[in-house]
């Protein structure tokens, strides 16, 4: 009996439920395996796997799922500092290739606009630029490049794990600006589910942030490529640039370009 005659006896959503469960019991479960597993094409199992990506019950990578904590813990700064860290410079350095002189940016928190500010100061060539951001640390990763730079902290309430600056008082600068462009770092970049974040004191200022900028670049590596996270920033449709590494899942990076936005793999 092929695949197709079969994909219909069992409902959709008690499909992936029985999917997650597999998933949860194993460390990595493939596209293939789930197609003979269940009896459906790998096109079916790839919807199934979207979907509860998308609902971020599993986490999608490359070939296959992986499990995914209900309620995964946000980590620190320092303890995201490491991963994947090779990734993270090669998209700094692609981003700060894209600032001039004279410009105007706002630099969101994180490990991978960290990696964007370092590579703005290794840029000697580049003078009279004005970078906002909500990240003390990254106020001082830009503090050798003054006063090449001029760098402006919004203000607000200190947050430790990642060095960053909320509500309140942090949305009195970002409502009143205009930025040429505003590099923002992430938890996940998702077709359906969007750029999203996992903590909401930071993802209401990351909305400001996006609403301030004419140019929006999101910077992520590529394992936050297809992930859903907990608060919504924005549509695909909203933003102008993503900036990923190799290690992405090609074909989310193919659905995500079907939606129109550009993509730059370092």
């Amino acid at each position: 009996m092929s695949a197709s005659s079969v994909e219909v006896v069992v409902p959709a959503r008690l499909r992936r439920e029985r999917m997650r469960s597999v998933i949860n019991d194993r460390d990595f479960v493939r596209v293939a395996d789930l197609s003979l597993m269940f009896g459906i094409s790998e096109v079916t199992v790839r919807s199934d796997l979207d979907e509860l990506a998308h609902r971020g019950q599993v986490r999608r990578i490359r070939g296959g799922a992986v499990p995914r904590a209900e309620s995964a813990a946000e980590r620190s700064f320092e303890e995201s500092a490491g991963a994947n860290a090779a990734e993270k410079d090669a998209i700094g350095r692609a981003a700060a290739a894209l600032v001039a002189a004279g410009d105007t940016i706002l630099l969101d928190v994180g490990t991978t606009t960290n990696a964007v500010a370092r590579a703005l100061v290794d840029r000697a060539d580049l003078s009279d630029v004005v970078v906002l951001t909500s990240g003390l640390n990254i106020a001082l990763t830009l503090e050798p490049a003054i006063p090449r730079f001029t760098v402006v902290v919004t203000g607000g309430t200190l947050r430790p794990l990642q060095h960053s600056l909320v509500d309140p008082l942090a949305g009195v600068v970002l409502d009143r600006i205009n930025v040429g462009t505003l590099f923002l770092g992430c938890n996940g970049v998702d077709p359906e589910g969007g750029v999203t974040n996992i903590n909401l004191p930071e993802a209401d200022v990351k909305r400001r942030m996006l609403a301030a900028a004419r140019r929006r670049v999101v910077t992520a590596d590529g394992s936050k490529v297809g992930d859903v996270a907990l608060a919504h920033l924005c549509d695909v449709a909203a933003v102008d640039l993503l900036i990923t590494s190799a290690s992405a899942d090609p074909q989310i990076l193919q659905r995500l370009q079907e939606q129109g936005l550009e993509i730059l793999v370092t």
